[in-house]
């Protein structure tokens, strides 16, 4: 296989084993790549990552992220999902299932997908949640106030995005904390401390299957009675694409927000510098550059449908490759010392939500609601929040994401405000 330099790494190296991001995103391993095989082979070992093809083309330089991402036509997220590492025991039952997910569509499919679905998120849709979810973001944190120390990530990064979510399509309170744990064990399939993935996704799914039924045979005045009844084209999601949508939302939506919340609350109170400036400025440009320093999404996947091209080397089709956004978000040759965290960054051109094209996030504008809805409340009622102990991360090969952040919350006041 070509490159487009010298392997810089060792006889075995695989970018999307767990224990490369054992410590956090591998930001020197992408430099090294950026620098001498910015399109590089990563040989796998067949059953590696539940694929039998050898291996995939690892793309770190954001231009050509950027180029793949606009392409949905060359490059496929349907031919072996967008997935760069599922369980290595799944079945081809199992995978063509998980293709019915828009995230693994291609068009015409995911363009009829992302319409009936686009209508949740439009900018009147988001803006009229704006005001709800500013008390919750107050309540949560009013709550965390009541600990002396605690876990942030559950105690206060989970609930929002949870809140959200259950506020758009409907969740019942009483069922939000069981959506997220099936949805905690689903994303960190590769963690120990995570229960069984495949069943928490048939729980999932069959809770989403059944209230689509529901409201099929007993319709009301709310979301997924419109989603699942035929539109003004006569089009709706079955049961089965509803129940996709519902897994979409909650991986995709709640714990990428979490993991944002989290891992930028985590900088913020390690650069203290950058709190204090939060806390007195509260610059709109801050929440971007959290989302972009979290990457909560390190590589999506995609697969050659014809010959072609990426930086001067060739790509066979049927050939996989992975879109490193975690690199492209340092790339040195798009953003000023990108490895220094800069809440006042400003351009900011992140690929944290799939850089463009077809599969851009269809949630980046209610994510950045609560990534700002949250920092502004903590800066608000916990000031003083600190780090106790390290960060504690979820074991992946391409989630970055965490499981524990101790600190003391240090309220201010039990009588700060409760709303905004």
């Amino acid at each position: 296989m070509s490159t487009t330099g010298e392997c810089p790494f060792n006889a075995g190296f695989d970018l999307t084993d767990p224990a490369v991001h054992a410590e956090g995103m591998p930001l020197k391993e992408y430099a090294e790549l950026r620098r001498t095989a910015p399109v590089w082979w990563n040989a796998q070992n067949p059953g590696t990552g539940g694929y039998h093809d050898g291996g995939f083309w690892v793309v770190t330089k954001y231009d050509d992220v950027k180029a793949v991402s606009r392409d949905s036509e060359l490059w496929s997220s349907y031919i072996n999902t967008s997935i760069p590492r599922l369980p290595e025991d799944i079945t081809p039952e199992q995978v063509g299932l998980t293709k019915i997910m828009m995230l693994n569509q291609d068009a015409p499919s995911h363009t009829r997908l992302r319409r009936l679905i686009s209508r949740l998120f439009t900018p009147r849709a988001v803006a009229a949640m704006e005001d709800r979810l500013r008390d919750t973001a107050y309540r949560i944190v009013h709550a965390a106030a009541e600990k002396d120390c605690g876990n942030f990530v559950d105690d206060v990064a989970a609930k929002l995005p949870m809140e959200a979510i259950g506020d758009l399509i409907g969740v019942p309170p009483g069922d939000r904390e069981k959506v997220l744990s099936w949805t905690n064990s689903m994303l960190n399939s590769e963690d120990p401390d995570a229960d069984d993935p495949r069943e928490a996704s048939a729980q999932l799914l069959g809770y989403a299957y059944q209230w689509a039924e529901d409201r099929r045979k007993n319709p009301a005045d709310d979301i997924v009675t419109r989603l699942v009844t035929d539109d003004e084209r006569g089009e709706a999601l079955d049961e089965t694409e509803f129940g996709f949508f519902v897994m979409l939302l909650a991986t995709a939506g709640g714990e990428t927000t979490r993991n944002a919340i989290t891992f930028g609350m985590a900088q913020l109170l390690t650069d203290r510098a950058q709190w204090e400036l939060f806390k007195s400025e509260r610059p709109a440009t801050a929440v971007d550059e959290v989302i972009r320093w979290s990457t909560p999404v390190q590589c999506f996947q995609r697969t050659a449908t014809r010959d072609t091209e990426i930086n001067g080397v060739p790509i066979a089709a049927g050939q996989r490759i992975t879109i490193y956004y975690g690199s492209a978000n340092f790339d040195e040759d798009v953003s000023t010392d990108p490895h220094r965290f800069d809440i006042l960054r400003n351009p900011n051109p992140h690929v944290s939500f799939g850089g463009s094209g077809a599969h851009y996030c269809i949630g980046a504008n209610l994510a950045r609601m609560e990534v700002g809805l949250m920092l502004n409340a903590i800066a608000d009622v916990l000031p003083d929040i600190e780090m106790t102990g390290d960060l504690e991360l979820v074991r992946s090969g391409w989630i970055h994401g965490a499981k524990n952040l101790p600190v003391r919350y240090h309220a201010r006041s039990r009588h700060a405000r409760a709303t905004a």
